[in-house]
């Protein structure tokens, strides 16, 4: 679907009540539409579509609610942009039966690697779709409770070793590694989690990161999200240089300027 030879963006559109930083912005079809067109025209290879919010202690809407969010955003989006690559975020397997097909949806992010749902290997398996599988403790409700580690970077590289393997016996090839910044995880975790991020090469599958604008980066600039773009953009520069293919921004524009910095670095 994209080259990976090069860093590549995925915006944000939350169309939900309630995200940490654009909850409530895009409810309605023309802000939906409007959102897709500046992902887009900034240079997004990949529009990441959530109608579950997912920050720490968020509601947990039931799956009709979520799959109304999803379809009302979608058929919108399919008939104004239909050659957009689209990725859903969703741990539902229901869900997922429910919009590949009829949306051509091209990838599935799932913050719990199948955890949430038994059904969801077996269903991503049927649909071969590109399966994004992120690392996380508990559920958003509980996981910041449980940010014990015997060692960071080993439990998840153990994590990643089950969940990938699990996943090729359902047939799955096709894995991206989310190593779930901020899920379960301590600011100070955060950061040694972003220190190390290139220990995940050894897996040889693409790297997606989700930093933009979260609580490691406005906490320490004893700010909040509305005002962490400048943060959000080192963040992002320090994990292209540990190897992120991939970047899950709210700032698209900004994104793509830092990788065509560090490109040009890299090139001197």
């Amino acid at each position: 679907m994209f080259d990976l030879s090069s860093p590549v963006v995925m915006g944000i559109l939350n169309v939900t009540p309630d995200s940490f930083y654009d909850g409530g912005r895009y409810t309605t079809e023309t802000e939906i539409l409007k959102r897709c067109e500046t992902i887009l025209s900034e240079g997004a290879s990949i529009i990441d579509i959530g109608a579950y919010s997912s920050r720490p202690g968020a509601e947990n809407i039931n799956e009709d609610e979520e799959l109304n969010r999803l379809v009302t955003a979608l058929t919108c989006i399919r008939r104004e942009f239909p050659d957009a690559i689209i990725s859903v975020d969703t741990f539902r397997s229901g869900i997922v039966r429910s919009i590949v097909k009829d949306f051509g949806i091209q990838m599935i992010n799932d913050i719990s690697s199948g955890d949430m749902d038994a059904g969801m290997l077996e269903t991503i398996a049927a649909l071969q779709v590109p399966y994004i599988m992120m690392h996380i403790k508990g559920t958003p409700q509980t996981m910041q409770q449980q940010t014990n580690y015997e060692n960071l970077i080993r439990d998840i590289i153990r994590y990643f070793a089950e969940k990938t393997e699990r996943a090729r016996q359902f047939g799955i090839h096709d894995i991206i590694l989310d190593p779930g910044f901020g899920f379960g995880k301590t600011t100070e975790q955060n950061y040694h989690l972003l220190s190390n991020l290139d220990e995940f090469r050894v897996f040889e599958l693409p790297l997606i990161v989700g930093i933009s604008r979260k609580s490691m980066i406005y906490k320490i600039l004893e700010t909040g999200p509305e005002n962490a773009l400048a943060g959000t953009i080192a963040a992002n520069t320090l994990a292209l240089l540990k190897g992120a293919d991939i970047l899950r921004v709210h700032d698209v524009k900004e994104a793509m300027d830092a990788i065509k910095v560090l490109k040009a670095f890299k090139n001197s």
